[in-house]
């Protein structure tokens, strides 16, 4: 990522939330659009604009208000929002599920390994595939796996494997 953030292809900008109100964060993010003509944007996570603005109703209002207005500049943006507890039972400690897509990231154990699925749970702009792939990020980048279809309950954190004794997603040599 370095050479980005040198070129100016990438800012990155940590952000203490006791210093900086939801509406200063806003604009912040809104004169890098206009300013700098981002793409995307990225709040990682959730829980810092939470904790700036306590009051739900507002934060969800200022969400919403904010989401719009990059989605009409042509924006991606992705918010990361944590959960409660890697395995079994997962709780996100905010609702904002009807104002953006949802990609679902969850945590599977099989054959003494913690593996990483990925699937899209909603996506507001068209249709799109509801399968459960295993995905790794590595040096090479992002790699996606075939579905996971010799598993069932993969979501719940609690798989059960159902299918023949093959190998997920290969292990790739280091250099590859």
């Amino acid at each position: 990522m370095q050479a980005c953030i040198d070129d100016g292809t990438l800012l990155l900008q940590q952000i203490d939330p006791a210093e900086i109100s939801p509406g200063e964060f806003t604009a912040k993010i809104r004169d890098e659009v206009e300013r700098e003509n981002a793409r995307l944007v990225v709040i990682d996570s959730l829980n810092g604009y939470q904790a700036a603005m306590p009051q739900e109703n507002q934060l969800i209002l200022q969400l919403h208000e904010l989401l719009s207005y990059l989605n009409q500049q042509g924006v991606a943006t992705l918010l990361l929002n944590v959960q409660q507890g890697l395995i079994g039972n997962v709780e996100a400690n905010l609702a904002i599920s009807y104002m953006a897509d949802a990609v679902l990231l969850r945590f599977f154990e099989t054959g003494g390994r913690v593996r990483k699925a990925i699937s899209v749970l909603k996506n507001r702009g068209g249709e799109h595939e509801d399968t459960i792939r295993e995905f790794r990020i590595g040096h090479s980048g992002v790699r996606i796996g075939e579905p996971l279809t010799d598993f069932h309950g993969v979501l719940t954190g609690n798989p059960t494997y159902i299918g023949e004794a093959e190998p997920l997603l290969q292990e790739r040599p280091p250099d590859a």
